[in-house]
């Protein structure tokens, strides 16, 4: 009790000391190297014990520090953010190298009474990750994106699609079932639509593209993640509309248009079998579809996302990982026929492997058009691309 009142008192006089000279500590790569050569134990663990907490609140990381070797406890089980928070610590100066320990119920309970008030067993909307990653190469995944399509018959070429969209944390409950995992609910909710800038019909307005369809998504997500694996049961609901432009541009599509809009609920699993290669899976089964464009029930989804030569951006204080990921479908309405997409890029992030992150990419889809009543024809095509997100 008073070594931990001792870290506590010593870390407000460091703020003290640090807003006197006027400088701004705003995340672990900014502290001065030099600030820690001659620290003592009690002083870099508060400070360790603060980033981690400001970063990853929600785990509950306990932080010891000996002869400036850290020792994390309690962990998540999550594997994929422990190893993040393994590689933030590791990172910051001052620091020797980093172990895992394990911390007993007893200690854990004695950390509580003085850095815990009583609480919820579970955490009101979190923010430092998803639970289950999203499928980078799915082209139906919730997400923030633009990018120029070629090649593609169904919409036209040259085309524009775009994607507004993202999954919000609810809740989230610690230590659950016998594996002690994270079990949370969320929401998703998503819009893609696509522009076409081909073979537009003049006329007095100078319009240069139309819009062609409009997809619009809403889930709620109900998502475990224990160790390797990560788990998410979801239902959901797709509603597709042709833009007007383009029903005024082809008439043809007045007097033919449908409504291919359904609910399904689908499960899928993830293993992470190393820092760089995750595999996914998963099934699901439509349970309502509109009469106007009946579909057939069930659908299979799986594909591999591979990370490699990743390394921190110093200048930036960023981290930056190529990537390479595929997504593959057979769907019983297409007489599970085989639709993939692949998807080469690079993406940046503020922490190493979790959070939200940048991507710039080049991809190709062979298979069957996402565009609402287009949604039987086959079709193939490259786009360039930058999407945002998880």
């Amino acid at each position: 009790m008073r070594t931990a009142r001792a870290v506590l008192l010593g870390g407000c006089i460091i703020c003290a000391e640090v807003m006197a000279v006027g400088q701004v500590l705003t995340r672990a790569d900014n502290l001065p190297i030099e600030s820690f050569a001659d620290a003592t134990d009690p002083y870099l663990e508060g400070y360790i014990q603060a980033l981690v907490d400001m970063h990853f609140y929600e785990y509950r990381v306990i932080v010891r520090v000996k002869n400036h070797n850290v020792y994390l406890a309690h962990l998540p089980k999550n594997e994929l953010v422990s190893n993040s928070i393994i590689s933030f610590v590791r990172d910051l100066p001052g620091v020797v190298s980093v172990h895992v320990q394990d911390v007993t119920k007893e200690e854990l309970a004695a950390r509580e009474k003085y850095v815990e008030q009583p609480r919820v067993n579970g955490i009101w909307f979190p923010q430092s990750t998803v639970l289950f990653q999203p499928l980078v190469a799915d082209p139906r995944e919730p997400t923030y994106s633009g990018a120029l399509r070629v090649g593609d018959c169904v919409v036209g070429s040259p085309a524009a699609a775009v994607s507004l969209g993202d999954n919000f944390p609810i809740f989230r409950w610690r230590d659950v079932w016998k594996w002690h995992g994270d079990l949370q609910i969320g929401i998703d909710a998503g819009v893609w639509t696509v522009f076409n800038f081909h073979d537009i019909p003049k006329n007095d307005n100078g319009d240069l593209c139309e819009l062609v369809n409009a997809d619009y998504f809403a889930g709620i997500p109900l998502t475990y993640a224990v160790d390797l694996w990560s788990f998410r049961l979801r239902v959901y609901h797709i509603s597709s509309h042709l833009g007007d432009e383009c029903m005024v541009n082809h008439r043809k599509y007045v007097s033919h248009r449908k409504n291919p809009s359904f609910e399904a609920v689908d499960f899928f699993a993830s293993y992470q079998f190393s820092k760089h290669l995750r595999g996914y899976g998963g099934a699901g089964v439509i349970f309502h579809s509109d009469k106007s464009f009946p579909l057939k029930p069930l659908y299979v989804e799986y594909g591999a996302e591979l990370r490699l030569f990743g390394k921190k951006l110093y200048y930036h204080k960023l981290y930056g990982t190529p990537f390479f990921a595929m997504h593959l479908e057979n769907w019983e309405q297409h007489h599970w026929a085989l639709d993939v997409t692949y998807k080469l890029g690079y993406e940046v992030s503020k922490l190493q492997g979790v959070g939200r992150k940048m991507r710039a990419y080049v991809d190709y889809h062979q298979g069957f058009s996402y565009e609402g009543q287009f949604f039987n024809r086959r079709v193939k095509y490259g786009e360039l691309g930058f999407s945002w997100g998880f």
